[in-house]
């Protein structure tokens, strides 16, 4: 791919870290972005083909595993699939049981969907890099495309609308989850009485707005944090990826090591994800 301009490390670098994006373009219409800023120019409602493709069919795998195993499951001698499950779902649920301290059917179920979830996206980045991008050119050069404009991302977490998607529903959770164990007033008072109150009204009254302030940052905090530190160290791994493949010859030897330590950063980084929806939750069901 990078024979495209073989003279450029950083336009082999932008083309993989580019997403295949589908949208209107004020001059061209309805396509696909040829460029980084055609897919600039598409606005807020392009789509990124890729991250949506790969996401939805890493779901709809994790789903159908899942599904699968629960259908087969024996009181018996287990399958070594059926064992894998099994310690999995024992792992999340006393995850849950030892961090959540409301009582809810959704969590448990939430939470080990985000971590397998999260994992398989993250995965995706252990795939050599030129493998399914030349593959993608192959086809797009099959339909009539310019291979240079060809852009194809394999990593979903590597794009921060994907991240920022998955953060967003938690957050909804954070709402829907405070406002049904403290009520519109109870969700009001915590958000304007905290942190700094005074028995005399007047003075509270003044507290009012700072309160409102810090717990309206701190709440916003939540969403934000969550999207940018899965992007932030899938988006890095991936650089650096892109990075080894420069080198040539030595692409292997470089590869190996890092992709080994990878495997705990997407590990982690899924674990952290699911563990910190499960103590946002935990939160917003916990009474002052």
């Amino acid at each position: 791919m990078a024979g495209n301009n073989p003279t450029s490390a950083s336009y082999y670098i932008q083309h993989h870290l580019q997403n295949l994006t589908f949208g209107y373009h004020p001059e061209n219409g309805w396509g696909f972005a040829s460029s980084a800023e055609e897919a600039t120019e598409m606005g807020f409602w392009a789509l990124h083909l890729d991250t949506m493709g790969w996401s939805i069919g890493l779901g709809l795998l994790f789903v159908l595993l899942f599904r699968k195993v629960g259908r087969a499951a024996t009181t018996g001698v287990p399958s070594g699939l059926q064992n894998f499950v099994e310690m999995l779902v024992e792992f999340v649920d006393s995850s849950v049981k030892d961090t959540f301290h409301g009582k809810s059917q959704l969590i448990a179920p939430l939470s080990l969907t985000i971590f397998c979830w999260v994992f398989l996206m993250n995965v995706m980045d252990l795939v050599p890099v030129d493998f399914l991008p030349m593959l993608a050119q192959k086809i797009g050069v099959m339909f009539g495309a310019d291979p240079a404009n060809v852009y194809f991302k394999v990593v979903p977490t590597t794009d921060i609308n994907a991240t920022l998607g998955m953060s967003l529903s938690v957050f909804a959770l954070i709402i829907f989850y405070t406002i049904r164990a403290k009520g519109v007033s109870g969700f009001v008072a915590e958000m304007t009485l905290h942190p700094f109150n005074s028995p005399n009204k007047l003075v509270q009254a003044l507290f009012v707005p700072v309160n409102l302030l810090l717990e309206t940052v701190t709440l916003l905090a939540k969403p934000v944090s969550l999207a940018l530190r899965l992007f932030g160290n899938l988006y890095a791994g991936e650089l650096i990826f892109i990075l080894i493949a420069l080198v040539g010859l030595w692409q292997l030897p470089l590869h190996f090591p890092w992709a080994v330590f990878h495997i705990l950063v997407i590990t982690l980084q899924a674990f952290i994800f699911m563990m910190l929806t499960i103590v946002y939750l935990s939160m917003a069901v916990e009474k002052h």
